[in-house]
């Protein structure tokens, strides 16, 4: 007996070959999304309220930061506006990849003299740096800090 393909038939594996790609899609959407590290804040209406005056207070220390990661060592040096040297207390310090949350580090930051450092085994690639410190005033300093670390010569 030999069975006759009808349009029902055909409807009835376009429907369950869709479902198939639906579900694949849905799925790695879910997985996906389950990756993002999230807000930095919990509430960001909250946060914005206070933004405007918290940024006007960490510009008016009017300090630039530079970073350098070589040899395994995470450099951040900080001066004020007349270029000496600043050591703020280290509320929090991150290090990490976008991508790669798993793998976040909290280098403890040392100051030698003139600069904060700390030892970060990190291998080559983009990196952030997220700080938390606070002025000797008290004013809190927030700062995410792009870094590429280059493959070390040969």
């Amino acid at each position: 007996m030999q069975r006759t393909l009808t349009g029902w038939h055909v409807f009835a594996i376009f429907v369950g070959c869709f479902s198939i790609i639906i579900a694949v899609n849905l799925t790695l959407a879910f997985q996906a999304v389950s990756t993002f590290p999230g807000l930095v804040s919990k509430n960001s209406y909250v946060a914005s309220q206070s933004f405007d005056a918290d940024r006007a207070a960490q510009d008016g220390l009017g300090w630039t930061l530079e970073t350098d990661v070589a040899d395994g060592v995470l450099t951040l040096a900080i001066t004020d506006s007349a270029g000496t040297p600043v050591n703020p207390k280290v509320i929090k310090a991150t290090l990490g990849r976008a991508t790669h949350v798993a793998e976040d580090m909290l280098p403890e930051l040392v100051w030698n003299g003139t600069a904060l450092t700390a030892a970060t085994p990190v291998e080559a690639g983009y990196w952030t740096l997220w700080l938390e410190l606070e002025a000797a005033d008290g004013t809190p300093f927030r700062r995410r800090i792009p870094l590429h670390v280059s493959e070390p010569a040969l």
